[in-house]
């Protein structure tokens, strides 16, 4: 059946304006994206039997274009326009992010920190720049590793943080296994990375990792 005939409160646009889109399901809402669905399939037909397909909303998010593009009803601008999405709503968590002191707002902080870091299936080292005030300054990606590590260099991140003129530092990672638990390693770089930036004034606030989970160093007492 065609969504224009079902009942007005469960057609997934009008339950998103009268209900919010908090309370619509994945399919639900991939629907409201799709616009319409196939023959025989209705855009949420089509969205459940993708979400199927993948196994997840992420799974569906993260498709390489050839293999999105397979699927009947989907092509390169539906592509396009997802990925402008997903854009869209990285840039929305930073603006959040950079008008609010960080050590006040630690779940937006773990949010866009996830957003940026879980999908990739190779470790990257990253710093997110602080003022006096703790905004942010800047999200920068400093290395880039192999699955199970990357280099990270002391004397690039101070470099780094000097030229954005930071006050204070967020460290983060990820680790493409999904295991988010800090590694001896993780430990021991977090402190040499804490020493180094002190002989600058820059302090370290937090070292977050991204796995399937998201851990703080702070969190755990380990900074």
């Amino acid at each position: 059946m065609a969504i224009t005939n079902w009942p007005s409160a469960e057609r997934p646009r009008e339950k998103l304006v009268s209900r919010g889109a908090a309370a619509l399901s994945d399919a639900e809402l991939l629907a409201i994206f799709f616009r319409t669905g196939v023959a025989g399939m209705s855009a949420v037909d089509l969205a459940r039997q993708l979400l199927n397909d993948y196994g997840s909303l992420r799974g569906l998010l993260n498709a390489s274009a050839t293999d999105f593009c397979k699927h009947r009803g989907l092509g390169m601008a539906k592509y396009a326009q997802l990925q402008a999405v997903l854009e869209i709503a990285t840039r929305h968590l930073s603006e959040q992010l950079e008008r609010q002191d960080c050590l006040t707002s630690p779940a937006q902080t773990t949010n866009y920190l996830r957003a940026r870091l879980r999908d990739y299936d190779y470790e990257v080292f990253a710093c997110l720049m602080l003022d006096n005030r703790n905004r942010v300054i800047a999200f920068r990606e400093m290395f880039r590793g192999t699955v199970d590590a990357a280099s990270v260099y002391p004397r690039e991140v101070v470099k780094q943080a000097l030229a954005d003129n930071a006050a204070a530092i967020i460290l983060a990672h990820n680790h493409p296994s999904g295991v988010s638990e800090p590694s001896q390693a993780d430990i021991r770089i977090t402190e040499r990375l804490k020493k180094a930036l002190q002989l600058v004034d820059i302090r370290v606030l937090d070292h977050i990792i991204v796995g399937d989970r998201v851990t703080s160093f702070s969190e755990k007492g380990l900074i």
